[in-house]
């Protein structure tokens, strides 16, 4: 059918593939569905700033030097009071098994050595706990020795200088971090439990371990990962993921010419079932197990005068179960020249690497994992500087979580990024000119946070392409323009990883970029990062005027009006303004008699007159009173109870001209006719007649009533006005705008000159916020 509203325009579907890894590492090890956030109430805390924030320690953060130099000064040995010795930094959903001891490496052995002889991936053997996804990346880190020492800085031992503390760094977020722990160890029997080295006396990779265990919280929290998420910490690259079933035909030169340029990698065999986690495939290989790539060789096979391909993998388990071809004693060794032969002897140093023929490799694995140091493409030989665009964001339901374009009634909502392509590439891999990015998303926080029982999100992400009109309007994009207009380009499925990662080759021209998980309603923080060969622009789009303006043409021109307790200060200083009046020949209050009225007026009066008594003027249960019984007569406005008595209160305070506390007539005959206002627009989009809208649906309403406000702002009235289905009632409707436009009228008065900044005592500030 036809649509007449838009011209006969058909709305355009798009197929939004998506994959979820399940039972294995990547998307951590539970198989049931996330109760995080959690439903109702709690979940909207999420999304509150820093405000609700633990109180933090304001003091600067001393670096390692300066804490190690004081406590060898002191002669006092570290302790971590942020990651203590106990099983709050062990375990978070059970106690252990077993019964642990912390213990200093002096304490373990007569002579303890940070590193010996180099940090190599020898030095790395898997303990008691499941994250073989960290030690197969700090295996490939070992390949790269200018990366590994930016991780594993050089400057500490157990000799020189020893305090007890060490210190490691890793990428977050977009930023290094330092990361201090002491060097107490959980032991058992005076054994290492977790991660630790062939050699007995050797600890740089138990205490790796156990730094990247207080970034997220605990050491349960390593417990099942993914690889990727270690290379890129270990880095700060760009990821890449293989599904092995759909490898593109030069997948090989890829991943050589990613080894040669330092790039980590990592493999593992999906699972399909809790059941299959850790199992054997018939050649011996896990299922959900994370393995090293360490390296790519081609031999010659003499007697076929051809040549084969093989990959050398490292197990972090320690030992090697591959039963397949190319194993330790195969017949295929004698297949290639004595040359080769002794080569690839020569590169397998420990009993946990073995090789296997490419060909296997891509028939036993399914998924291939890899981390580029620069967004440099694999498939040619050049070689690019690069340019970056960082944005940080959330999704907030009920506003800005809208879930990708499956769902068209909220996808517009999600945050939106422009994006500014004017400069083509140097030598564009197509005839036409274009543009090069990689655009990458990231989830955040989302391992630090299992203990609440945060799993990985689907995400994606897709790009559209700006007309020409809207180019330059830093406007955010209505639902009508995703319904018919199909996207440029995005990422070939939404997946429950970390980070999903994408490159493409865009005409010149102005773009939006639109992050979403794949479900709305998702809570989250994300990170995206925009890689291109050229200068570009990325920034979030929002709808902001200035602090503290209203849009005039919408809004009733009037005297602002604010109460402020000190009464002499308020005369003195903004009396002008029309706030107070002289409140010295202020004439007594009297009800005041208009010419001519209409019945409805008349019948207004005469409940006004039944309900202020003789003091004409109502309070706030008596506002409360009066809102019920107009209410009654306006079958159009309907609410459970009528209005709270919090929002009497609010609409007292926004039309209060004297600082009483009471409204006199012309002040509720004026909050009456903002209401009605308010009211029309409520009604426009309470198609249903629910007397509630969707949450969703307040970015355009609030525009609608005159109210330019940014993202966070839209994401704040969510999470304070709807309720557990994401609705807004007419009484938390009518109690926000009533907020909306009693603060944007406090700011005006206060901003003397107009520059949309204002300066508050904090005595001010109460007074002002509290009285609202």
């Amino acid at each position: 059918m036809e649509d007449k509203q838009h011209n006969g325009r058909v709305p355009v579907v798009e197929d939004m593939k998506v994959k979820v890894l399940r039972g294995s590492e990547a998307s951590f090890d539970s198989e049931e569905k996330s109760d995080y956030p959690p439903s109702g109430a709690n979940s909207i805390y999420t999304a509150i700033l820093s405000r609700n924030e633990a109180v933090k320690d304001a003091k600067r953060l001393k670096t390692f030097l300066e804490l190690r130099d004081k406590y060898v000064k002191k002669n006092v040995i570290f302790e971590d009071p942020l990651f203590p010795a106990n099983d709050s930094s062990l375990f978070y959903s059970h106690k252990p098994a077993m019964k642990f001891e912390w213990k200093r490496p002096t304490e373990i052995c007569d002579n303890p050595h940070f590193i010996i002889d180099g940090a190599n991936r020898t030095d790395i053997c898997q303990g008691e706990l499941g994250d073989c996804w960290l030690l197969a990346a700090i295996a490939c880190l070992t390949l790269n020795e200018k990366l590994l020492y930016r991780v594993i800085p050089k400057d500490q031992s157990f000799t020189e200088n020893y305090a007890g503390i060490f210190h490691f760094q890793f990428w977050r977020y977009g930023e290094w971090v330092d990361v201090l722990v002491d060097d107490r160890l959980p032991t058992c029997n005076n054994r290492l439990v977790f991660t630790k080295s062939f050699r007995k006396n050797e600890y740089w990779s138990a205490l790796l371990e156990k730094a990247y265990a207080k970034l997220h919280g605990s050491y349960e929290a390593l417990k099942g990962g993914n690889a990727l998420e270690a290379m890129e910490d270990f880095t700060g690259g760009v990821t890449e993921f293989f599904d092995l079933d759909e490898a593109p035909k030069e997948l090989y030169s890829i991943m050589r010419k990613g080894l040669q340029r330092g790039s980590l990698m990592g493999c593992a065999i999906d699972v399909t079932s809790a059941s299959e986690m850790e199992s054997r495939t018939q050649q011996g290989l896990i299922r959900g197990h994370a393995y090293s790539i360490i390296g790519l060789e081609e031999c010659d096979q003499v007697a076929k005068d051809t040549k084969i391909r093989l990959i050398r993998l490292r197990n972090p388990w320690g030992r090697v179960l591959w039963k397949g071809p190319w194993n330790a004693t195969s017949n295929e060794w004698s297949t290639i020249s004595i040359a080769d032969k002794e080569n690839l002897k020569k590169q397998t140093v420990e009993s946990s690497e073995f090789w296997m023929s490419f060909t296997d490799f891509k028939r036993n694995f399914t998924k291939l994992e890899m981390c580029n140091l620069t967004p440099d493409t694999l498939q040619g030989d050049e070689r690019q500087s690069w340019t970056v665009s960082v944005n940080e964001g959330r999704w907030v339901r009920g506003s800005s979580a809208g879930g990708c374009r499956n769902f068209p009634d909220t996808f517009w909502t999600n945050p939106q990024y422009r994006l500014q392509l004017y400069e083509e590439d140097d030598e564009p891999e197509e005839k036409q000119a274009s543009c090069t990015v990689v655009v990458a998303l990231m989830q955040k926080g989302r391992r630090k946070q299992r203990h609440q029982g945060a799993v990985f999100l689907t995400i994606g992400f897709s790009i559209y392409e700006v007309d020409e009109e809207m180019r330059g309007k830093n406007q955010h994009l209505q639902k009508d323009f995703f319904l018919y207009t199909a996207s440029k380009a995005k990422c070939k499925t939404y997946i429950n990883l970390r980070e999903v990662t994408e490159r493409f080759c865009l005409p010149p021209g102005e773009y939006v970029i639109i992050p979403t998980t794949f479900e709305p309603h998702e809570e989250g923080e994300y990170i995206l990062r925009v890689f291109s060969e050229k200068n570009i622009s990325s920034e979030e789009v929002e709808n902001t005027i200035e602090a503290g303006q209203i849009q005039q043409d919408k809004i009733q021109k009037e005297k602002p009006i604010v109460f402020v307790s000190d009464r002499a200060r308020a005369n003195k200083e903004i009396a002008h303004d029309g706030i107070w009046g002289d409140i010295k020949k202020k004439p007594k209050r009297k009800l005041f008699e208009p010419e001519e009225e209409t019945d409805e007026e008349k019948q207004f009066r005469a409940i006004y007159q039944q309900i202020s008594g003789e003091d004409m003027q109502i309070c706030a249960n008596e506002l409360r009173r009066i809102m019920k019984n107009v209410l009654a007569k306006h079958s159009q406005i309907k609410t459970k109870d009528g209005f709270s008595l919090e929002t009497c209160r609010s609409m007292i305070a926004l039309m209060d001209t004297d600082g009483s506390g009471k409204l006199n007539f012309e002040e509720f005959k004026h909050l009456w006719k903002k209401i009605k206002q308010w009211q029309l627009i409520f009604t426009r989009y309470d198609k249903d007649k629910s007397s509630s809208i969707s949450s969703f649906e307040m970015r355009n309403i609030v525009n609608e009533a005159g109210f330019h406000l940014n993202k966070q702002l839209y994401d704040i009235i969510a999470m304070r006005y709807a309720d557990e289905h994401l609705n807004i009632d007419f009484d938390s409707y009518i109690c926000c705008f009533v907020r909306l436009e009693g603060m944007f009228r406090a700011f005006n008065a206060f901003d003397k000159d107009g520059d949309g900044i204002i300066k508050l005592n904090v005595l001010e500030w109460l007074q002002l916020t509290m009285y609202s």
